[in-house]
């Protein structure tokens, strides 16, 4: 087992079921998230017994960074894990931080068919170290924090539900990578039952909706994922997280060229979600080799935007990173394992 799977609670349990004292899950957790120790050998506040009892019990390992692209504001690291399976990380450098977006899966089953990450089946849940340390690699490659944590890269989330909150107990703790709940948010295509479940979190964590289509109709073409939670099931559930949380809902919100970016469709999504609390991230396609679906024209992007508007959801268009990389979900690591 790996040292950063453990939250700061399963480490005080570990040292006290080891006859020691709580406080040393403090002063372990200091090591590793805020002094970044590359070798057990730097800890000096905890006895050499202990130290060897701990290192006979986990790893320190992290992953391994076989690739970066970089361009303007962005970079994209592609990581190889210890089974060899391949994932990825984006950085993206906004004026009010650094923002990363992380993977939750190898792979990913929801088959939505707009997706690179979708077109590679899932081959596993990633562990809580392998997403913990995308995040501290990424930091020592930038040499700076980051601020702000978007897990919306390959896989689905709540298919790792259990993982996914001990991730984010993790970098949200004082002691670990302190990252402020608000400033984290989790995507989620829809899966219902954990919707609500993470309705209870008690963390103020933010809620992303991977929509992408205004009715059942559309949306059960593009997003298999319709069929077990319809829209009716999807808009109750967040009806629920609304009443228990009080957060506003993110409806992510990709323009597929004569899919999804009809004036009708921009009603129909007024209808659906305007009586919420939330608003709208209208998303221009990132096109790929391996895929059919084509981006959105600026003028009916603008058009889309324009409805929603009048019809006073909050609305944005999501700024466009990596014109000149690997852009789109899932794409450097398919390009990698089809080599």
């Amino acid at each position: 087992m790996n040292i950063y799977n453990l939250t700061r609670e399963e480490m005080e349990e570990y040292f006290v079921s080891h006859g020691s004292r709580k406080f040393h899950a403090d002063q372990l957790f200091s090591w590793l998230y805020e002094k970044r120790i590359s070798s057990v050998s730097e800890i000096t506040n905890i006895k050499k017994e202990l130290l060897n009892q701990i290192v006979s019990d986990y790893s320190f390992s992290k992953l391994k960074l076989v690739q970066v692209q970089r361009d303007v504001d962005v970079c994209k690291y592609l990581f190889e894990l210890d089974d060899h399976e391949h994932i990825e990380a984006v950085l993206m450098m906004h004026d009010y931080g650094n923002s990363v977006c992380i993977s939750s899966q190898v792979g990913c089953n929801m088959g939505c068919k707009f997706c690179e990450s979708g077109r590679r089946k899932k081959v596993r849940n990633l562990e809580v170290f392998e997403m913990v340390t995308q995040l501290l690699m990424i930091e020592e490659d930038l040499d700076s924090r980051v601020s702000h944590v978007v897990v919306m890269g390959i896989g689905e989330p709540f298919d790792n539900y259990d993982n996914l909150v001990k991730f984010l107990r993790i970098i949200n703790h004082p002691k670990g990578l302190a990252i402020g709940a608000r400033h984290i948010t989790v995507s989620t295509c829809g899966i219902v039952p954990k919707i609500l479940e993470f309705s209870r979190f008690p963390l103020q964590i933010n809620l992303a909706i991977s929509l992408h289509a205004p009715n059942d109709k559309l949306r059960n073409q593009i997003m298999p994922v319709n069929k077990a939670y319809p829209l009716k099931e999807l808009i109750s559930a967040l009806e629920v997280y609304l009443k228990n949380t009080n957060r506003r809902i993110t409806f992510e919100y990709i323009m597929l060229a004569g899919v999804n970016d009809s004036c009708e469709c921009a009603k129909e999504l007024v209808q659906l979600v305007g009586h919420l609390n939330c608003y709208v991230n209208l998303i221009p396609y990132n096109e790929t080799n391996n895929l059919d679906f084509k981006r959105s024209n600026t003028v009916q992007i603008m058009k889309f935007y324009d409805i929603l508007k009048k019809n006073r959801l909050n609305v944005t268009i999501r700024r466009e990173f990596g014109s000149k990389i690997s852009a789109a979900c899932g794409q450097l690591r398919s390009k990698k394992e089809e080599l």
